[in-house]
């Protein structure tokens, strides 16, 4: 998912830990707002990473590039509109993540345009912290469970084609392993990625 280098290790750690914490915190928050307290007494309503964070999926982003955050647990028995508000809590950590990497775009070019002295570091912080939240939420949205993406398209399917779907999981890591090893991955990746980065440039366009 991602290409490391030494640097990129320890300049894209905030960003990784950045874009965990705000994914899952978002999906506890967003919850609790729909009614549903679970992630609240599962201590999940917090951006302490120590809640969030996966010690070994975190491990592996960095091993084999692929890695997870500790998932946050959800009733949709609690909501009022279950299916809406399942699909709501699903979007609610790619949003994050995608209003993430948007703010942390806007601070770069501020601090730049401030005369801020933009050391690498600092650039290569901030590109990382764009570049991952970015990805965290494309990611996401892929419709294998159990991504987020799978939660969104199970409810707008019949509940057959659903129920299906949902059976997938027992096979989506090796699924996820044999994207990872061909090229299927970049080519859904990579547009999207670029289709996020032209919509960035065209609200920043009239201020930058």
């Amino acid at each position: 998912m991602f290409d490391f280098s030494i640097m990129q290790i320890v300049a894209g750690l905030p960003g990784l830990v950045i874009a965990m914490v705000v994914h899952e915190y978002a999906h506890a928050r967003v919850a609790v707002a729909l009614g549903d307290f679970t992630p609240r007494l599962m201590g999940r309503l917090t951006l302490n990473p120590f809640s969030h964070i996966d010690p070994v999926g975190l491990l592996c982003l960095f091993l084999v590039h692929f890695g997870w955050a500790k998932p946050v647990v959800i009733n949709p028995r609690n909501f009022r509109s279950p299916r809406r508000d399942d699909i709501l809590v699903s979007l609610a950590g790619p949003g994050a993540n995608l209003l993430t990497a948007f703010a942390a775009l806007v601070t770069l070019l501020v601090y730049d345009r401030m005369g801020g002295n933009m050391t690498t570091g600092i650039y290569l912080v901030f590109r990382l912290i764009i570049e991952y939240n970015i990805g965290f939420a494309i990611f996401n949205l892929i419709p294998l469970p159990p991504l987020d993406g799978s939660h969104v398209l199970m409810q707008l399917l019949p509940r057959d084609l659903a129920e299906t779907l949902a059976g997938l999981e027992r096979y989506s890591f090796l699924i996820l392993v044999v994207l990872l090893m061909t090229p299927v991955l970049g080519m859904i990746l990579i547009p999207c990625r670029e289709l996020v980065w032209t919509v960035f440039n065209l609200l920043l366009s009239p201020f930058f």
